[in-house]
């Protein structure tokens, strides 16, 4: 474990919990606080987006569009075409979700660097139910050209992702959680759009996750260990760019690899590593996520247990796959 990367993490008493949506609201103030240019639009949702941060220190470059996430992206084009740097906030179920024709047609076919913060997304919103837990979001944003995805895994990282993104002159969706989920990073943990993070080194299986399931895939590390398997855990924050180097590196030393994802197995971050795996290196694969489901309603926790999105799935998945490495 890369002890200076990851704080206490099997203490879960001890650590900080905190909604990744919190992260973004201290990283866009921060990004406003460098450059004059950042601007934030929100759809009617600024404290539940946190946006509402960047409203109180910077007034007069926030703008509430109202419930109109269309016009939102097209405004916030607008915007971007005469050098602003546009965020766009909402819950992910609206924006991509509501809005995805704007954002193709006017940002990222345009290749404009709007931010698009999609907060709420995952089953883990809980009893706001099917409507409001975005769950294809990752998928409808990665298949557009010119759009970096990136899904942070806790408040830490979701701060540094959002500052990033102000100044990588590109689209960039960025997927943010409501429930408080635990903080286990640390500042010195390094983060790069595009380069994946290695928490935990091992020889046996790959685990690939991103959002704060990477937490979930620490713990189940933790227990393989206790049972003589060496998980190598990757933080994969960014689905796109996908960091293939080190997706590759790590499959070719331990031979199969688990995904885990809050989000439709279909067309997510598993489905990415899969499309890399098979052009470059076949590998037995499992994949953690929803499959082909609609959410429901009821808490966070047991959403993630019925979905199957906990450490004792992935334990499940790595004992699974793991019987068919190829020796």
């Amino acid at each position: 474990m890369n002890k200076h990367l990851v704080q206490n993490l099997f203490e879960k008493e001890k650590l900080e919990m905190l909604p990744t949506r919190d992260g973004y609201g201290k990283g866009v103030v921060k990004a406003g606080e460098k450059d004059q240019r950042i601007v934030v639009l929100c759809a009617d949702l600024a404290e539940s987006t946190r946006s509402h941060w960047f409203k109180e220190k910077f007034p007069e470059r926030f703008i509430e569009v109202g419930v109109a996430e269309q016009n939102m992206a097209t405004i916030a084009a607008g915007m971007a075409n005469y050098g602003k740097i546009p965020f766009i906030s909402s819950y992910a179920a609206f924006s991509p979700g509501r809005n995805n024709e704007q954002i193709r047609t006017t940002i990222s076919l345009n290749n404009l660097p709007v931010k698009i913060a999609g907060a709420h997304a995952g089953v883990s919103v809980g009893p706001d139910g099917a409507t409001h837990q975005a769950l294809e979001d990752m998928a409808l944003m990665r298949v557009q050209p010119n759009m970096v995805v990136i899904s942070p895994c806790d408040a830490i990282e979701a701060q540094k992702a959002t500052f990033a993104a102000a100044f990588n002159e590109k689209p960039t969706y960025i997927r943010l959680g409501r429930e408080k989920s635990p903080v286990f990073t640390t500042e010195n943990m390094p983060f790069e759009i595009g380069k994946a993070v290695i928490l935990r080194e091992g020889k046996d299986i790959s685990i690939i996750a991103c959002g704060p399931l990477v937490y979930e895939a620490l713990l189940a590390a933790e227990k393989l260990e206790k049972e003589g398997i060496d998980a190598e855990v990757i933080n994969l924050h960014t689905i796109k760019p996908l960091d293939k180097k080190t997706i590759l590196a790590s499959v070719k030393k331990t031979g199969a690899v688990v995904t885990v994802e809050e989000h439709q197995i279909a067309g997510g971050m598993g489905s990415a590593v899969a499309e890399v795996l098979a052009m470059n290196l076949p590998s037995p694969i499992e994949m953690i996520g929803v499959n082909d489901s609609f959410g429901q309603s009821g808490t966070p926790d047991e959403l993630l247990n019925f979905f199957g999105l906990t450490h004792p799935s992935i334990v499940k998945a790595v004992k699974k796959v793991i019987k068919r490495k190829v020796t």
